[in-house]
């Protein structure tokens, strides 16, 4: 069997990869187990323009969030789905300094920070002191549909092998590589918290972490906004149900979901909300971010047949749909990729 690519992992890179080189008319097959403790399959799907504590501005954000708006609802289309869903965020400032901090960073021109108009809109349903700002636009993915929509497509075009990945079984032959009785042009792992064990790119600087999340039945509070304070609570879907997360942990990345999490989050859940929610899921996965949070995408230095489209952390929801057309671009039209993203950066330490 001949294909012009091969894609390790179906995650949301994986996808959107193999989505756009079907769109130009490239064979592809992906070869995925299914496995559901996955980060796309846990993430909520967040596309948010402002983060951590300081209120960055994240990077890229005006590229890359106008990108993915584009390729969302454009695959959405082309399925028959809906994928993302405008959802501004409401920040309840946890603090006056925090406050202040918003204030002066949206007086200064931010443009995605600004003012609420109604402070006691949410007096109702959530407890907050010092006043509440807006984040706009933001959005919400739903990444499992998408993922299982991919998934039914690929079927249809008998372009999935559903099995685990043996790193065994592949052969470098000439410029092309060899994958049991599949030949093909070139292999890209796009295989998140797996790619830290790679043997071809188990040198670049990954820093896996866990993270973890509720999903929640609440019947009263609106699905209209993100909220946050000190942790993000995301509508799903799902009517009456919404995620709540996440955490950071760097230890124990195989233990799955953890009773401290839980409880811990569901004590935040009863400081903020004056409703009452049902736990429904605890859920877990291990993010392959890595060290200088940017992603890793392009082809090995010394082994152009085998690529990369890894390291997307916790925006890949954002970065996927941008860095999958420029990998496909930069394979068929030899279209530059972003040096901060190419995994070229890391020549010295791959040629080893």
């Amino acid at each position: 069997m001949n294909v012009d690519y091969l894609i390790v992992g179906q995650g949301i890179a994986g996808s959107l990869l193999a989505s756009f080189l079907l769109r130009e008319g490239k064979s592809v097959l992906v070869i995925d187990n299914g496995a559901d403790a996955v980060a796309s399959k846990v993430a909520a799907g967040i596309i948010n323009p402002v983060t951590g504590r300081r209120y960055h501005t994240t990077w890229k954000a005006a590229e890359l969030h106008a990108f993915a708006l584009k390729t969302y609802t454009e695959l959405g289309e082309q399925l028959g789905s809906e994928y993302i869903y405008r959802k501004d965020i409401i920040e309840f400032f946890p603090t006056p300094d925090a406050r202040n901090l918003f204030v002066e960073l949206a007086r200064d021109g931010n443009p995605y920070m600004s003012a609420y108009s109604d402070q006691n809109r949410f007096n109702d349903t959530l407890r907050y002191d010092f006043g509440c700002g807006q984040i706009a636009p933001a959005y919400v993915t739903n990444l499992p549909l998408l993922l299982a929509d991919v998934r039914r497509m690929l079927v249809q075009t008998q372009s999935l092998l559903a099995e685990d990945f043996r790193s065994d079984d592949l052969e470098l032959s000439g410029d092309r590589v060899r994958y049991g009785n599949i030949s093909a042009e070139k292999i890209f792992f796009c295989d998140g918290a797996a790619g830290a064990a790679n043997p071809w790119f188990r040198m670049l600087p990954f820093a896996l972490n866990k993270g973890e999340a509720l999903v929640i039945e609440c019947r009263d509070l609106p699905a209209d906004h993100i909220y946050k304070k000190g942790f993000l609570l995301a509508p799903l879907p799902v009517q009456h149900t919404f995620w709540a997360g996440s955490s950071y942990a760097w230890n124990d990345l195989d233990s799955g979901p953890t009773e401290a999490f839980r409880t811990r989050t569901t004590a935040l859940l009863e400081g903020l909300l004056h409703l009452p929610f049902t736990v429904l899921q605890h859920k877990a996965a291990v993010r392959p971010a890595t060290v200088e949070r940017r992603p890793f995408v392009g082809l090995h230095p010394t082994h152009p047949q085998i690529g990369i489209f890894n390291g997307l952390g916790t925006k890949g929801t954002s970065l996927a749909p941008y860095f999958a057309q420029q990998l496909v671009h930069h394979l068929l039209h030899d279209a530059p990729l972003t040096p901060e993203a190419n995994v070229q950066r890391f020549s010295r330490l791959l040629s080893r």
